[in-house]
């Protein structure tokens, strides 16, 4: 596989090339019925496809996760930015989506754990891929971290 990338070229790629390469990413990650984008240098990466909060049409974003038990957890980062994305935002407003993990699709439905199951979640993330304790460093605001919790047995 590929070496890690360290949190700050990370960042850099994010805020230069990050939006044309998140669109291809997504393009790739669909076009090959999951069997290119699943997997990324940092780890697992799921198509989360979110209800615009405004448009109320489905928006789809590459995000890396990790696994808790059937469960899927992902990271409001927005690269360390002083917003959150426009998924999380589109998740608080409706938290009924959809996930695609590699060629298998399924609804979840978004829940944010409580504080001290956050901060062991947060623990084993951080153990999971160091760099969103960095941009955690980059923001005031708290990083949320979202359980994706299937809404039947995922296929």
């Amino acid at each position: 596989m590929f070496p890690r990338v360290k949190p700050e070229n990370a960042v850099r790629f994010d805020r230069t090339l990050g939006p044309l390469f998140y669109k291809l990413h997504r393009w790739m990650y669909e076009a090959s019925d999951g069997r290119v984008g699943a997997r990324s240098s940092q780890g697992p990466m799921l198509l989360l496809t979110t209800i615009g909060r405004r448009t109320g049409q489905p928006r789809t974003n590459p995000l890396l996760f990790m696994r808790d038990d059937d469960n899927f957890v992902v990271v409001a980062s927005n690269g360390g930015r002083a917003e959150p994305p426009a998924w999380y935002l589109n998740l608080q407003a409706e938290p009924k989506a959809t996930v695609r993990d590699g060629r298998r699709r399924f609804d979840v439905v978004a829940e944010m754990p409580a504080d001290d199951e956050r901060e062991e979640l947060w623990r084993r993330l951080h153990e999971f891929y160091a760099g969103w304790s960095h941009y955690q460093t980059l923001t005031d605001r708290e990083l949320p971290v979202v359980r994706l919790r299937p809404t039947s047995p995922a296929p």
